[in-house]
């Protein structure tokens, strides 16, 4: 029975009926913070460590307000989420807070205290004053200082070595320094779980290169990732027969291959379904 019903029969609101949404749901959840101003339940496991200090996170988030549907803020409308390191374009204290006792791969809703999200003054005219705020993160992954770092610096070299291909033409002398850029940007949206971007930097190594083993590697493995098979067969066996001994490659070769097994078997059990007679399957309400 509703709160609103128990007064239309003469009956006290309990306890519970007098709390709000937030103060109901923040009973379940754990105390992060110390002082149950970031508080945390968690959706979905993660796993391996939790977010080291000064790491670069790649998340997709959603805030809400109490007694309101749809978000304030959210960027899981964006194709892409890009990189954001904390202490550097994470504002949110709470957030902050929150990330660093997440794993890769970890789904969890936070409520954040005022204190620990827009202050006593809010931000208007979407935040009103001493709010509490609740945020639903997804940790996709992220990369320590130094891993973040590197990813800085390889994208500012790369832009960097092409400024300078432009101004003075040494294309014998930038080329071997790309490539190497190339490569590393590769292997970087690899781990970030990014294959097409992976394999953009990896064919643009190629093309430095067309029998560089390892941007060969590289692209098959973003092509298996992006299940394009016969793509990532081309690429692996290019880079096998550059590397014929290089266990990483043939490895990788043989994953292709059970993954493509399991592909056939399942596309086969579909067409199997699709086109079985009607006959074959039990009747519905037959006796």
């Amino acid at each position: 029975m509703s709160v609103f019903s128990r007064l239309r029969n003469g009956i006290p609101p309990s306890r519970d009926d007098c709390q709000s949404p937030y103060e109901r749901l923040s009973q379940r959840m754990l105390d992060i913070s110390g002082d149950r101003g970031v508080l945390k339940d968690i959706i979905r496991e993660g796993a391996g460590d939790t977010v080291t200090p000064d790491a670069s996170v790649l998340v997709k988030y959603s805030g809400y307000l109490e007694h309101m549907d749809k978000p304030f803020d959210s960027n899981c409308f964006r194709k892409t989420p890009r990189l954001m390191k904390l202490g550097e374009d994470i504002t949110l204290w709470g957030m902050e807070l929150g990330l660093l006792s997440m794993r890769r791969g970890e789904l969890a809703r936070f409520l954040f205290k005022p204190t620990y999200a827009y202050g006593t003054l809010g931000c208007p005219p979407l935040i009103p004053p001493n709010a509490t705020v609740l945020f639903e993160i997804e940790l996709i992954d992220f990369l320590d200082s130094a891993e973040s770092d590197k990813f800085c610096a390889l994208t500012a070299a790369l832009l960097l070595l092409h400024r300078r291909l432009a101004i003075c033409k040494e294309q014998h002398l930038v080329e071997p320094a790309e490539l190497l850029v190339l490569l590393n940007l590769s292997f970087v949206y690899l781990k970030l779980d990014r294959p097409a971007m992976a394999l953009r930097y990896g064919e643009q190594a190629l093309l430095i290169d067309q029998r560089n083993a390892k941007a060969l590697f590289r692209c098959g493995q973003a092509c298996l990732l992006l299940t394009e098979y016969e793509q990532a067969r081309d690429f692996l066996v290019r880079a096998q027969k550059e590397q014929p001994c290089n266990h990483d490659i043939n490895n990788e070769l043989k994953k292709l291959s059970s993954h493509y097994r399991d592909y056939v078997d399942r596309e086969r059990e579909m067409c199997h379904r699709m086109f079985a007679p009607c006959g074959s399957s039990s009747s519905v309400g037959r006796n």
